[in-house]
């Protein structure tokens, strides 16, 4: 198992076949960010690549249709034709989960997220991102690195248990749903660093 560098002994028929796998273990170099999309180059060969800084959260959000679709077809099973449909529902749940944890940062990128403020907002850009590099370190670092450690220690129990729903007819599959809680850390802290770095690099 690649993940855990853990060696796997499996035997072959002289019939079957096994798919070449190559993987390269490469360290690229942070550019600049442009717009949406980060730059990156090998310091081996100089290619650059692209990536969005966005890719999750706008990916996600794509579930957000389907959560609606689901929940319609709920209501329907329920309502007219008598007929539950607890794995539906729970599902529904999961891709809410899912958006509400794995959009977060995205959120915060597009600087999208509720601000009760008073002089922010009639502020100049270089105050603005005083304010947001200061208060980010502050406050957003060490509560986004609390709710990762205390997430761990959640999802890890929930994988060992290989925890399942307690509804009847409910989803094999609750260990999966929580490891999303860690995606809410772990977007926030990527939409930080983005931001210093953007902010630093103007």
């Amino acid at each position: 198992k690649i993940p855990e560098g853990t060696k796997l002994n499996e035997r072959f028929r002289a019939s079957e076949t096994v798919e070449r796998l190559r993987l390269e273990n490469k360290t690229y170099q942070y550019l600049y960010t442009e717009g949406k999309l980060a730059s990156f180059m090998d310091k081996e060969t100089y290619e650059q690549i692209e990536l969005s800084v966005d890719f999750i959260g706008e990916k996600i959000s794509y579930l957000i249709p389907i959560m609606v679709l689901l929940m319609i077809i709920v209501i329907v099973s329920r309502y007219f034709f008598g007929i539950g449909r607890t794995d539906l529902q729970e599902l529904t749940m999961y891709f809410h989960a899912l958006v509400f944890l794995g959009c977060a940062g995205y959120v915060f990128n597009e600087d999208e997220h509720v601000r009760v403020d008073i002089f922010y907002r009639e502020s100049s850009a270089k105050y603005k991102n005083l304010i947001n590099s200061i208060f980010g370190i502050i406050f957003l670092l060490p509560v986004t690195a609390v709710i990762f450690i205390y997430s761990l220690e959640v999802v890890s129990a929930s994988w060992s248990m290989q925890e399942v729903s307690t509804e009847s007819g409910g989803l094999d599959y609750v260990y999966i749903q929580k490891t999303f809680m860690l995606l809410f850390p772990l977007t926030l802290i990527a939409a930080l660093i983005n931001q210093l770095i953007k902010i630093k690099w103007k």
